[in-house]
């Protein structure tokens, strides 16, 4: 399936600088007087890091609000969500994304909040592609255990039977399967391994996580460094989040998890996303929204491999001189304006019950 990039963001940041007025270019500290559509401009700098899948979306949420509220800056660094979680706790960011909810570190992180266990926010939704470099082939199916068997280097040659059971109409080369993996730690691999841990756990007998686990294979940093690694080179296959493969023109499989063969788009993916349910983690802070996905669907509308990524902010306690911008910026990323955008890019909006409730948990944070 060959995928290529929408331009509705490009409208879509266009509306919202025609629409909104500039801010006053008041002090750091406080808000400025304009308005981005869904949200009150801010002044001042902030940082963030981690999720390099939410890499896009934040360059254009970021060019929207920038461009709507002059004396704004934000940086957002796609490091990768364990870094990000870790720049964190050491207080090197006012917010933190990560496609996986932080967990272990809520206690360490709590002291950089003054004492209060931050908080996960679900911002961006996203199908994880399998993406793939096959000259001829523009419509591979893939199962969990075929994908598992290829990523612990079980199955290493493209026409290997069990990838030819799947794919029964395709001409498959006799070619070495070479096969790429993140190097960092990445929220990404955590998603598409509890994935593969879910849907085939017979064929993949690791545990799932950040930190990739399975032999051979060759790793590549960041969703942009797979992507570009697969796209370089023939013969290949890796798992991106589905924007990177619509930035940089590449194929992309179906899944079939038993219900039939899923092609991933926006549309497929916020079927299965609408599935997922609040799980809030007892160690956060009250206003914790981490989510549960069903990796197991077996719907011939949902395509099933998934991730959401996590904006990571302290509930209260955030500094004086940066928390009106990181309040204002996340305000706009959860309104349905900001959430509008996503689609145009790759990723998949939030159901609209829980991008309610996502606006509402922002709306407090002090």
């Amino acid at each position: 399936m060959k995928i290529a990039r929408s331009t509705l963001a490009v409208a879509a940041i266009g509306a919202l600088a025609l629409t909104a007025c500039s801010d006053s270019g008041d002090s750091a500290s406080t808000s400025g007087g304009g308005t981005i559509a869904g949200a009150d401009c801010a002044t001042g700098t902030i940082k963030a890091s981690g999720s390099s899948a939410q890499k896009n979306a934040m360059t254009e949420w970021i060019n929207a609000y920038q461009t709507a509220c002059s004396g704004a800056t934000i940086e957002y660094s796609p490091s990768g969500s364990s870094a990000g979680r870790a720049d964190f706790v050491n207080n090197q960011v006012a917010f933190a994304g990560s496609d996986s909810a932080m967990s272990d570190e809520l206690s360490q992180a709590a002291a950089r909040c003054n004492g209060t266990p931050p908080i996960n926010i679900p911002m961006v939704g996203g199908a994880i592609a399998l993406t793939y470099n096959l000259e001829g082939v523009d419509n591979l199916v893939l199962t969990p255990d075929v994908t598992a068997k290829i990523f612990n280097s079980e199955i290493t040659k493209w026409n290997d039977p069990a990838i030819a059971k799947v794919n029964p109409d395709v001409t498959l080369p006799d070619q070495p399967i070479a096969q790429f993996h993140r190097s960092d730690g990445s929220g990404t691999t955590d998603n598409f391994t509890q994935w593969l841990k879910a849907a085939a756990p017979d064929a993949w007998p690791y545990e799932s996580g950040s930190d990739w686990a399975a032999k051979g294979g060759q790793g590549a940093k960041g969703s942009d460094g797979v992507a570009s690694s697969v796209k370089s080179t023939p013969n290949s296959i890796g798992y991106v989040e589905l924007s990177f493969v619509e930035t940089q023109g590449l194929q992309a499989a179906s899944v079939d998890n038993g219900g039939g063969a899923v092609a991933p788009s926006a549309e497929t993916a916020t079927a299965a996303l609408a599935k997922a349910k609040l799980s809030p983690n007892a160690d956060a802070g009250k206003g914790d929204m981490t989510m549960q996905i069903d990796y197991t669907l077996q719907d011939p509308k949902a395509y099933p491999v998934l991730l959401l990524t996590y904006e990571i902010a302290c509930e209260t306690g955030n500094a004086a001189d940066t928390a009106p911008l990181t309040k204002g910026f996340l305000t706009y990323t959860a309104s349905t304006e900001g959430q509008g955008i996503l689609t145009g890019i790759g990723y998949v909006p939030l159901p609209s019950d829980l991008q309610s409730k996502v606006a509402d948990t922002v709306s407090t944070l002090a």
